[in-house]
């Protein structure tokens, strides 16, 4: 198995690309030290243990399936060494579960419980959780392409033990750890900085891949501020970047590169869509208008593997103009089911509709075909006919996406028709 610091290289240089290593789906389920007293773990997510030189400190800690096996690594490592804090740099599921095995040998060796930080927004997110425990869970089958009926989301968390607004340090043995607040993926993102070994952990700011600020099912991002805090993270210098997904990046200049070409890849997107909406034009001129630059995507660690780039327009614009797309028709609409039953009684019927669309799936126009089949099993659901064709014109289509995100919800959408569905997490 190659090293982290061997494939990290191989990784920047366009030897292997996030496909194969992608920010996501890659895990190495095993600790290696990648710089001196620093442990780095790549489960769903990063998790970064640090020797402080009395006791330890983790950036980030892992989602719930990484929790036993990362206890074991860092047990490896630093077998006596008390846990002393972590640090969780949001609220996600995949950065916060790593805590207990610690606090377990805590209270069996007398040692004194792990101090929990993170910014004052983490607790609200948590209760956000646990009152959508059934809207996370479907949205997360569609975005993880999760086939499971019995997957459910968490319900426990643990809860910050001390909390900030802006920015916090503390110290613990030789270092410093400065806390500092940027909203991005999320309004309550915390990126560290250890100066002490010129360390960066940005979390989910920084994933190796285009900045998930756009994800389709989620709560409001923020490209502007993100890209703010991504050019401060920049101007530190720092020697080593621990991604919250991807793979470590080792060396100033490339560490100072990759922050600040994901920095002008929000600021280009958010800049053109705020332009747009300042003459008035309509969401759906903008999400055809808005040019995306080529020389940012073609970067290692700017590939669009995850989110896709005409996602973040529409956070964007639902951050700035609200929920209405511009579209007057929809402002107050009739039932979509209603909708979709007199345009295809306008079309003839159902035949000549699925006629339609594999004359499109065959020109390659998928696009459309996805907009007429959908019309189409909406109007008729008991359609084995409309079904097939729906399940056939998805999966076509999610095969062409690089992002996974985008491709995974595309094929959520055939396995449902497939099933005589139109959701499988909804079950409608």
């Amino acid at each position: 198995m190659a090293s982290i610091r061997e494939l990290s290289e191989k990784l920047w240089n366009g030897e292997v690309d996030t496909q194969e290593i992608h920010p996501v789906a890659f895990r190495q389920a095993v600790g290696e030290e990648i710089v001196d007293g620093v442990l780095y773990y790549k489960g769903i997510a990063s998790a970064n243990t640090i020797d402080t030189g009395d006791g330890l400190v983790m950036l980030d800690t892992g989602a719930i399936n990484d929790t036993r096996a990362l206890h074991e690594e860092v047990r490896k490592w630093r077998p006596e060494a008390a846990l002393r804090a972590a640090v969780f740099s949001h609220h996600h599921v995949d950065h916060i579960f790593g805590v207990g095995p610690f606090e377990s040998d805590a209270r069996e060796k007398g040692w004194a419980r792990p101090l929990v930080y993170g910014h004052e927004h983490l607790g609200w997110n948590f209760d956000r959780y646990k009152r959508t425990l059934g809207w996370n869970t479907a949205i997360n089958r569609r975005q993880f392409a999760i086939d499971a009926p019995q997957f459910k989301w968490q319900e426990e968390y643990r809860y910050p033990d001390v909390t900030y607004q802006k920015r916090m340090m503390f110290r613990t043995g030789d270092l410093t750890f400065e806390l500092h607040h940027a909203r991005g993926e999320t309004d309550d993102a915390t990126w560290t900085w250890v100066p002490e070994k010129k360390l960066l952990a940005p979390g989910d700011l920084f994933i190796y891949a285009v900045p998930n600020a756009g994800n389709p099912q989620k709560v409001q991002r923020y490209a502007g501020e993100w890209a703010a805090g991504l050019r401060e993270m920049a101007a530190l210098g720092a020697e080593a970047l621990l991604p919250g997904h991807g793979l470590p990046i080792f060396g100033a200049g490339r560490i100072a590169e990759a922050l600040t070409g994901t920095a002008e890849l929000l600021e280009t997107v958010e800049g053109q869509v705020v332009a747009l909406m300042n003459t008035g034009t309509t969401l759906d001129r903008i999400l055809h208008q808005v040019e995306f630059p080529a020389h940012l995507l073609e970067k290692p660690y700017l590939r669009p593997v995850y989110d896709d780039p005409q996602f973040l327009i529409r956070n964007v614009w639902r951050l700035y103009g609200g929920w209405y797309e511009g579209e007057p028709d929809n402002l107050l609409p009739a039932p979509r089911a209603e909708q979709a039953r007199e345009w295809i009684a306008l079309s003839g019927g159902l035949d000549p509709v699925l006629t339609r669309v594999q004359e499109l799936r065959d020109a390659g126009n998928l696009r459309l075909a996805c907009h007429l089949v959908e019309y189409a099993v909406i109007a008729e659901p008991g359609s084995k006919e409309a079904h097939a064709l729906r399940a056939e014109v998805y999966s076509a289509r999610s095969k062409l996406q690089e992002s996974s995100m985008a491709r995974n919800i595309l094929n959520h959408a055939a396995l449902a028709s497939a099933q005589g569905k139109r959701d499988l997490a909804g079950e409608y």
